[in-house]
């Protein structure tokens, strides 16, 4: 008799096991996508989106029509509940699913308290529909006045979106002023060569940028900052650390020190065995990872391997996080800044490389829906 799988999420971490749905059907099982939109948008080409590289149609996956062309169910909807033990999942519409095994691929959120009192203008960078909605809002904005931008946060999501708005607002009709403000240093988590990189980049784009403080408050279109000074602004773009959605705290599953789903090295809830997850949204108990995409797309076929055998009772298969991540920064300027371990490029090279990549990702995973739509969805 099949059995009933439930896929949280339309992520990343889900796209081979989205891909592959009917080879679970085949075998009699059901399946069931649970995603708030239709369609998902790649994190890693947001940047690009804003700065306007990629129109919304070259950077989201219709893992609605996705899972629905595979036998699958697409409910619009999204989890806030999971009953581990009467194995359900309550959604926000009251509605409720039963499962065999189910697997979370919510990705994270940029969180605004107690930072943000008010939300308006202030733009957190996830979703990545946020900097289409944004690119849209400035273009209209800033034909009739200046603007006051601020982003806020110095790692690789802060340089990349202060370097794409750089590159969608130069020769407009007004002026714009762009403050990155970077904490207690920029890119932190790199060598000293990346950092110089960045730095002489943005600098050279006219780009201001704060480092030894960080930003305390938000509120009626001021930023104050640690030391006491404060920043006016038009919009604020909030690239800060991001954090895995309350949906796991709430429901009494175990959790790690950021709140993701505990799981073990089978991507497996540590204490439920029928619960899995991959990207963003997951802890790892024995080797905490950076939360980057990379991961996400290197536990696809894991995951999409163990839901399978989870199913129909096969052995699972350990994920092995694999070798240091490269990071390539886009830096609106049709140049890159590239590092892997002791390697660091800088220039139009690094760019196109992180293009290839993203657009061979897109290719192997966007085979549903229109190809060209000049408007998102809301």
């Amino acid at each position: 008799m099949g059995k009933h799988l439930v896929l949280i999420g339309g992520g990343h971490a889900h796209m081979t096991a989205l891909l592959n749905i009917d080879q679970l059907t085949s075998r009699g099982h059901q399946v069931t996508l649970v995603s708030p939109s239709p369609n998902h948008y790649y994190s890693g080409m947001g940047p690009g989106l804003l700065g306007g590289f990629y129109a919304p149609s070259q950077v989201r996956f219709h893992v609605g029509t996705m899972a629905e062309e595979r036998g699958a169910k697409f409910v619009q909807d999204t989890a806030v509940k999971v009953d581990p033990r009467g194995k359900t999942i309550h959604l926000k519409s009251g509605r409720s699913i039963s499962y065999d095994v189910a697997s979370f691929n919510t990705g994270s959120d940029v969180q605004l308290t107690p930072l943000v009192n008010g939300t308006d203008n202030v733009i957190p960078v996830k979703p990545v529909l946020n900097l289409y909605k944004a690119r849209t809002t400035l273009l209209q904005e800033v034909e009739s006045r200046d603007l006051e931008l601020i982003v806020i946060g110095g790692g690789p999501a802060g340089v990349e979106i202060s370097a794409n708005l750089w590159r969608l607002l130069r020769g407009k009709p007004h002026q714009t002023t762009i403050t990155l403000v970077a904490g207690g240093e920029l890119l932190r988590n790199t060598p000293e060569r990346v950092r110089t990189l960045a730095r002489k980049s943005l600098l050279d784009k006219r780009i201001r940028l704060l480092t030894g403080g960080r930003a305390e408050k938000i509120e009626n279109g001021i930023v104050t900052l640690s030391d006491r000074s404060c920043l006016d602004y038009d919009f604020a773009f909030l690239a800060t650390g991001i954090t895995p959605s309350a949906l796991f705290r709430d429901s009494a599953l175990p959790i790690g020190a950021d709140g993701g789903l505990l799981v073990n090295n089978f991507l497996q809830c540590t204490e439920f065995p029928d619960l899995f997850g991959g990207g963003d949204c997951i802890s790892h108990k024995d080797c905490p990872l950076a939360k980057v995409g990379v991961y996400a797309v290197r536990q696809n076929p894991v995951l999409f391997h163990n839901l399978a055998a989870k199913l129909e009772d096969t052995p699972l298969r350990p994920f092995d996080p694999g070798p240091p991540y490269m990071l390539i920064l886009n830096m609106g300027d049709s140049r890159g800044i590239l590092w892997k371990r002791s390697l660091t490029l800088n220039g139009r090279l690094s760019f196109l490389l992180k293009d290839y990549i993203d657009r061979r990702f897109m290719k192997k995973y966007q085979v549903s829906g229109e190809l060209t739509d000049p408007s998102p969805e809301a």
